[in-house]
């Protein structure tokens, strides 16, 4: 199950940490459009060059899905100037590596290489960016990859089909009620000019952000950008539509057979407001509090003292328009979900009358402040940090100061985000079943 809350470590931090090293950037735009960021680190001979555009499952139309997560695939394929299947040869035979990976609002590619081979890396992403192929054998190719693809992560993946029935439930209007993966049956009628017409209007540079980061120089790396990235023709100014949900009033519920599982599992699910928010980032704190770990209050509760869980979780489901906050538990044999689900609202309701503790407070606050470290202590890392901000938050600078939002969050606020979000007649409620015809 995709998990984006953080993960916490069992240690505390040591002192001082939050004065972490600042990440230093620099951003400027090319005249087509494209947003540029250099981050210079000199400490080690190795740099990322990374594009990150606009799009994810969100902007498809919803009778042509999986068209994000397709082109993550198809534009590795080739380009003018570089053959079909040489891509990933010609990285490797220059020591690196290289990958990409899609979600319902943007889709990220990236390299790392040996700072000597800075200019290929950027070479060939505005070769992917200026002259991809898009052809009838790639995309055949690549409906196969897809195709197994979903078998491995979904059709045969025990709980594999978890978080596409909570969206389809949680979304009424909005793109996110559909999995970012996509129909296979809108795939296969997809005809190859719907393929490229999906190309240019979404990747075009004015959609686009260009990270380098490592070990550069300044001047010729600038240099290089404008002679890859800077000539390449400005797309169409994408409109984005907006697309709003009616709050969630009453209990919504539903079941789902899986023939991949044994034990059942309960699903709580509700909806909320943009990662981009201060009240997103409080649920992240509420979600670390009940199940981050085995001192968390719901694995300690259920599944070590009273027993009645093999397994429990939270997490937030963070998006760019909307989020999900997301309680799931597979009870032990003798026990029901709903013998779970009162577990789980009494720690809730505690959360909505109490203030959490200082120790635990405390503890909330060591947590976040160890992964905003580790998200940075890569130059990888910082560069999709980078990308990330800047395209879906608006702000670069949120590297650098987003752990100082966390860090004033109050135990006072923690209960009212709790209050405002996490009641029973606002949200979804899935039993996640066995099939009854389930083979042996």
């Amino acid at each position: 199950m995709k998990k984006y809350i953080m993960i916490a470590t069992s240690a505390l931090m040591l002192g001082g940490v939050a004065s972490a090293q600042k990440i230093t950037f620099e951003e400027y735009d090319l005249d087509n459009g494209m947003h540029v960021i250099l981050h210079q680190d000199n400490s080690a001979p190795v740099v990322v060059t990374s594009v990150m555009y606009h799009v994810g499952s969100k902007d498809e139309n919803p009778n042509k899905t999986g068209f994000a997560h397709f082109f993550e695939h198809l534009l590795f394929e080739g380009t003018k100037n570089i053959k079909r299947g040489e891509w990933m040869k010609m990285v490797s035979s220059n020591g690196g590596v290289n990958n990409a990976n899609t979600t319902e609002d943007r889709t990220y590619y990236y390299e790392v290489f040996p700072s000597n081979s800075l200019e290929l890396g950027l070479w060939m992403e505005s070769e992917r960016l200026r002259h991809p192929v898009i052809g009838q054998i790639g995309v055949d190719t690549q409906k196969g990859v897809i195709k197994e693809e979903k078998r491995s992560r979904y059709d045969n993946q025990p709980y594999g089909y978890v978080i596409n029935v909570v969206k389809e439930n949680m979304f009424v209007n909005h793109p996110y009620r559909w999995s970012v993966i996509g129909s296979m049956e809108h795939l296969e009628s997809a005809k190859l000019e719907d393929f490229k017409m999906f190309n240019q209007k979404f990747y075009v540079p004015n959609n686009a952000v260009l990270v380098v980061a490592g070990d550069f120089k300044n001047k010729t790396t600038k240099e290089w950008i404008q002679k890859y990235f800077g000539t390449i023709k400005k797309g169409v100014a994408i409109e984005r539509p907006i697309y709003m949900e009616e709050p969630i009033t009453q209990t919504i519920k539903t079941k789902y057979e899986d023939p991949n599982i044994q034990i059942p599992m309960v699903v709580a699910s509700y909806r909320t407001p943009s990662m981009k928010t201060r009240d997103a980032r409080v649920l992240d704190y509420i979600s670390a509090y009940l199940s981050d770990g085995k001192s968390s209050k719901l694995y300690k509760k259920i599944v070590d003292q009273n027993k009645r869980a093999l397994q429990i979780g939270a997490f937030s489901y963070s998006q760019e328009d909307y989020g999900m906050y997301i309680i799931y538990g597979l009870p032990m044999q003798g026990f029901t979900g709903d013998d779970l689900l009162k577990e789980i609202d009494e720690e809730i309701v505690k959360i909505q009358t109490d203030l959490i503790s200082e120790k635990d407070f405390q503890k909330l606050q060591n947590q976040f402040e160890n992964q905003y470290v580790n998200s940075n202590s890569s130059v990888e890392g910082i560069a999709e940090n980078l990308a990330k901000y800047y395209m879906l938050y608006g702000d670069v600078n949120l590297i650098n100061t987003e752990f100082d939002i966390y860090h004033s969050i109050t135990r006072e606020e923690i209960r009212e985000v709790a209050e405002k979000y996490l009641n029973p007649n606002q949200r979804l409620l899935l039993d996640y079943v066995p099939s009854t015809h389930a083979q042996n």
